[in-house]
């Protein structure tokens, strides 16, 4: 597989400080525990309230930002190796690892809780999450886990967090990030370029377009609109019901 540029994380990371810094208006999915901002399924932290975690390579770390010129670690969760993304979702953390994707009860944000760990093949693991099930990319290649040659996408039943369940499984190119929105799910494929699923039966994901021109690594959804990450840098789109996608605008990465 392709070495990407640094640069490519450059961009992911521009993603996930332009949402947060905005805001966004769907974050109120719990009142408990609001999720301040929207990350893509790449990011390795994400803010709920006034606590921060960040996602290394083998531990979760949670920070108090109640006083943001003063963040205060609260804990730091031993995880083994292989961490690699983090995704909040209603009262719950859902993390990405190389050989599965862990749920952390999230009631008490400064302490959180683990659940259950979900355990597939030593991939490349992005995840997001809407209404009861879990969408989680597996990519093979070197960068991800030598060995493994299947790539695909699966759906994960979540409604029992201390149980998920895999429903569904379908091959993929070679997906990155994803977001899902609505009855839409949009798949990154790298160079290979942009997947857009059909999700009115959520367990089942049916395949609706793919943009071969349109090279992708994360993908951020907010209502008709797309941030998506490529080769050349950060792309703004919109789209509508025919899933027809028009670039409103760019911010070039050379």
């Amino acid at each position: 597989m392709k070495r990407l540029a640094p640069l490519f994380f450059i961009g992911l990371a521009i993603i996930g400080l332009l949402i947060i810094l905005t805001s966004c208006d769907g974050g109120n999915d719990s009142a408990l525990n609001p999720q301040s901002g929207t990350g893509g399924s790449m990011a390795r932290f994400a803010i709920t309230g006034s606590t921060l975690y960040i996602v290394s390579k083998r531990s979760l770390e949670v920070y108090d930002i109640s006083e943001g010129a003063n963040p205060v670690k609260s804990v730091t969760k031993d995880m083994g190796l292989g961490i690699e993304t983090i995704f909040p979702f209603k009262d719950n953390l859902f993390i990405g690892a190389s050989d599965g994707m862990y749920i952390y009860d999230n009631t008490r944000p400064k302490e959180p809780v683990l659940l259950s760990k979900f355990t597939h093949i030593q991939s490349c693991d992005p995840v997001v999450v809407q209404g009861k099930y879990a969408y989680v990319t597996l990519r093979s290649g070197v960068v991800c886990r030598i060995g493994n040659t299947l790539s695909s996408l699966d759906v994960v039943d979540i409604s029992d967090p201390v149980k998920p369940v895999l429903v569904n499984s379908q091959a993929m190119d070679s997906p990155y990030g994803l977001s899902a929105s609505g009855n839409r799910l949009f798949v990154c494929e790298g160079d290979k370029g942009f997947r857009v699923m059909d999700i009115s039966n959520p367990a089942v994901p049916i395949y609706k377009h793919y943009f071969h021109d349109l090279p992708s690594y994360d993908v951020i959804s907010r209502g008709k609109h797309l941030i998506i990450t490529g080769k050349k840098g950060l792309f703004q789109y919109q789209y509508d019901d025919t899933d027809t996608i028009e670039l409103l605008s760019k911010i070039p990465v050379l």
